[in-house]
């Protein structure tokens, strides 16, 4: 059973940090590119940052140099520290595969919200 439960969301001031964790279970983690999704408000959900199996990041441009994305393979977890938040970065965020769509099960998601 593909299991996703994403927590650490809050509400932060901009220019605050945040660290979000995702654990998986095995089958929807083992050996994939995981990544993180951002909706905001009224906004379709997008992908923010992705990781591959072995660590290789990458970033939506918006994010480059605020947000870290990070794994532990030993623990099925994803991860994600944001810095220097902006209001902009309010929304809930997901974890899934790389490229997962509509037809992928989905978790909760946590909502973050950064307050101008």
């Amino acid at each position: 059973q593909v299991q996703l439960v994403e927590s650490g969301g809050g509400l932060v001031e901009a220019g605050g940090s945040l660290t979000l964790s995702c654990v998986a279970s095995g089958r929807a983690f083992r050996d994939k590119v995981m990544a993180w999704y951002r909706r905001p408000p009224g906004e379709r959900r997008d992908w923010v940052a992705r990781i591959t199996n072995g660590g290789t990041p990458d970033y939506r441009n918006s994010v480059k140099g605020r947000f870290t994305i990070s794994r532990d393979n030993s623990k099925n977890s994803v991860y994600l520290r944001m810095d220097n938040l902006k209001p902009e970065d309010s929304g809930v965020y997901y974890c899934n595969k790389a490229f997962a769509d509509g037809e992928d099960y989905w978790g909760q998601g946590t909502q973050v919200t950064v307050s101008s």
